[in-house]
């Protein structure tokens, strides 16, 4: 049954473009050739000689009927690094994350940057009140109202964990709230059994109308996140497999963190998590040579006073570059955090942390950049926090796009034509180029007023802005009987025996 839009939404031909950065200007690399090729052999070492930790039954038969050693009893399974390798090559360099109208359509081909709200939030910073509370079903559909009207949110990674939902359909619920409300592609990081991964598909394949479809167009990718250091979750595993068949992209984050769940060393902890990533990507494609994944990393430093995730340090940029050249190694398109900051309110520190991790990962060339909206590392939304990052995102655009030298940018007929002591404001070109300089939404750039009062700030402008797209945004709905289709299809992962 194919997707039909209400007639009340806007169309695609009134409904702003996406904004994206297409093939940065600038590249920075912390690793050379000789460091890639070490960290590389170092990854396979590890997983021939340390092993990592599969506990599905499932992927230990894949794994056995390849030639890897697999010890039953702890799950640990050993891999030649020539048949990690040779696995990797039959995943496709490039393919498209599918939005329900093709002018959604995601490109993930090393060409282009999309950046996307982040996933599985708790709280809430409610606009109204300024109070924090839990999040809800209502609050998913909202933001991707919000998400809907903003071209900087190139897709959706469920924002927040649906808290008023029974845990047996919560995932799924999410799911169908998003798919219902916005056009543009989503991600999950919340399917965690191949029992909801089968349940996705159908939903998927409700929208996509036949599996060739599906599969020439998904709408929906799953991420799974590795347990670090050096091991997996049975379900996630199945899910992914379970996806894969289907043709739904899948991928494998590591978020392995310095000093607790990876070495104190950066390049210690960037092995363990390459060494996770690889292993359950190779795994994929042994089972479905060909299948779309992607690598995601969101690697950190634990803070050595504290215990606690730092989310922002000069380690998270770093990883960030990393990981970029890591992906960009295997031929694979990468996912990872640049946002997500781990301050408690869109402050200084949000804006600090958010604009260097959101440079790094452009400068990277990273296909997908997560957490857009997010505080506390991932764990309370902001409305105002995500047009920040909006705003963030722009400045980092307009840097990466670099200078380009020609003689039209020279302009040196127009420098003549002008002279000494003149002007350019009103001369063609200026015309010609004027829309290539960044024009901020939310910081105001005036000067004091007269009387020395500064102007409203970016954060309360921010507000302003969220507040009336709350109140106004009419997102993208389904047709009614489509979007009660995948509630229905929802529930049924909790039905007995399902």
């Amino acid at each position: 049954m194919p997707a039909t839009a209400s007639a009340q939404p806007p169309t695609a031909a009134t409904r702003r473009p996406l904004a994206t950065l297409v093939d940065p200007a600038i590249r920075l690399e912390v690793l050379d050739a000789a460091a890639l090729d070490r960290i590389h052999a170092a990854t396979l070492e590890l997983i021939e000689t340390v092993g990592v930790r599969f506990p599905s039954a499932r992927a230990q038969a894949i794994w056995a009927d390849h030639g890897a050693q697999v010890d039953p009893g702890t799950g640990i399974v050993r891999v030649p690094g020539h048949v990690i390798d040779a696995a990797l090559r039959s995943a496709p360099a490039a393919f498209t994350l599918a939005g329900r109208e093709p002018e959604r359509d995601l490109p993930l081909d090393g060409h282009h940057v999309w950046a996307a709200t982040d996933g599985c939030g708790v709280e809430v910073a409610d606009l109204a009140t300024g109070e924090r509370r839990r999040s809800t079903l209502d609050d998913v559909a909202s933001i991707c109202r919000v998400a809907e009207e903003l071209p900087d949110v190139g897709f959706i990674w469920m924002p927040v964990s649906a808290q008023d939902v029974a845990p047996e359909t919560r995932a799924l619920r999410e799911l169908a709230a998003a798919l219902s409300i916005t056009t543009k592609h989503v991600q999950t990081e919340s399917i965690m059994h191949p029992r909801e991964a089968a349940v996705a598909v159908e939903m998927a394949l409700a929208l996509a109308g036949n599996r060739a479809a599906l599969r020439a167009r998904p709408p929906l990718s799953l991420t799974f996140c590795t347990i670090s250091p050096l091991a997996h979750e049975a379900g996630a595993l199945d899910a992914a497999l379970v996806a894969a068949e289907a043709g739904i992209p899948t991928g494998f984050m590591t978020m392995a963190s310095c000093a607790h769940t990876g070495p104190a060393t950066l390049a210690g902890t960037l092995a363990v998590g390459n060494a996770e990533v690889l292993s359950a990507l190779a795994l994929v494609e042994l089972a479905v040579p060909g299948a779309p994944v992607y690598y995601a990393a969101a690697q950190t430093a634990m803070d050595l006073r504290t215990g606690a995730y730092t989310g922002g340090g000069p380690e998270d940029v770093l990883f960030g570059l990393a990981s970029g050249e890591l992906a960009e190694r295997y031929q694979l398109p990468l996912s990872m955090g640049a946002f997500a900051t781990g301050a408690h309110v869109p402050d200084w520190r949000a804006g600090l942390e958010n604009g260097l991790a959101a440079l790094a990962a452009c400068v990277g060339r990273a296909d997908m950049l997560l957490g857009m909206g997010l505080l506390a590392g991932s764990r309370i939304w902001s409305y105002e926090q995500l047009l920040l990052d909006a705003e963030i995102l722009g400045l980092v655009r307009g840097i990466c796009r670099g200078i380009p030298v020609d003689d039209e940018s020279l302009a040196l007929d127009v420098i003549r034509a002008v002279g000494p002591g003149g002007d350019f404001l009103a001369e063609p070109h200026t015309r010609r180029h004027m829309r290539e300089r960044w024009s901020p939404a939310l910081i105001d750039r005036r000067p004091p007023a007269p009387d020395g009062t500064p102007r409203v700030d970016a954060r309360q402008r921010a507000h302003e802005r969220a507040l009336e797209l709350l109140a106004t945004a009419p997102g993208a709905p389904l047709d009614p009987a489509l979007a009660a289709e995948l509630v229905r299809i929802a529930d049924t992962a909790g039905e007995p025996g399902r």
